[in-house]
């Protein structure tokens, strides 16, 4: 860069330019990082699953406005790298969320910080999977029962054994497994889990197998149709052996028609 060029807004000399214009003047000249005044975000007051494009999606987050939420609503110079923006909330109602962020940007190889701005409003509307669980909704049961139908314990000490092999299972199942799992019930000769997923259900079975060497006995029971076609609900058994340990007094376990937490 020869010695006569200068910034046409500042008059520095020794910097880098583009279109005649210093980092230090173009930063200062056009939106590095912004946000709309108002914004929508859609939360599941059960799970906590946000709708994005009519996707729900991060079940299991808190139901309050995070810096995630707000990520796709920044809109962003194309030489603009965004380090980090950290969000304070200064006003609240019941549906409305007053925020302040400040952003860390980098443009040209000079770091910048920018204040934004933005009233969130919170929507509450229930995914389908919480709305199928709210309605009892199913398409599978998982039984838990002992290793055979002749009842030969009591069925509180046959609940509380089964309840330990569920509890040991569930250890291993995945989270969205978990998640498809919407209430159970006790019966005299165990109990009953309802899911929303049969797949979630099935794979929940075949972890059993593989766990606990037992055999999943599936059967399916026409429901109705559904776009020409039958929909089945389908019944996993899962018969649990006894082990010695299972001689030992047993804990208390919940109560009937125990809800599960997704």
């Amino acid at each position: 860069m020869s010695s006569q060029e200068f910034c046409v807004v500042c008059g520095r000399t020794g910097a880098p330019l583009i279109d005649g214009i210093c980092a230090e003047c173009a930063s200062g000249r056009v939106t590095l990082v912004a946000v709309p005044e108002h914004a929508e975000v859609v939360i599941c007051p059960g799970c906590g699953a946000r709708c994005s494009h009519r996707h729900w999606e991060r079940a299991g987050e808190p139901a309050v406005v995070t810096a995630t939420d707000l990520a796709p609503f920044l809109l962003i110079h194309p030489e603009v790298g965004v380090r980090e923006v950290r969000w304070e909330e200064r006003q609240a109602t019941a549906t409305v969320r007053s925020l302040v962020g400040h952003a860390r940007v980098s443009f040209r190889g000079i770091e910048r910080n920018v204040e934004l701005a933005v009233d969130v409003r919170l929507v509450s509307r229930s995914c389908p999977e919480c709305s199928r669980k709210s309605g009892r909704y199913y398409t599978a049961i998982v039984q838990l029962r002992g290793p055979s139908e002749r009842l030969t314990e009591k069925p509180r000490d046959i609940r509380a054994r089964l309840d330990r092999r569920w509890t040991e299972l569930l250890r291993d199942t995945r989270p969205d497994w978990q998640r498809a799992m919407s209430w159970r019930e006790e019966r005299p000769e165990g109990w009953d889990v309802y899911f929303t997923e049969t797949l979630a259900a099935r794979s929940v079975a075949r972890l059993a197998k593989q766990k606990f060497g037992i055999r999943p006995v599936e059967s399916a029971t026409l429901f109705g149709r559904k776009d020409g076609r039958d929909v089945y609900r389908v019944t996993f058994c899962l018969r649990f052996p006894r082990q010695p340990s299972d001689d030992a007094p047993a804990s208390a376990v919940g109560a009937a028609a125990e809800p599960l937490e997704p």
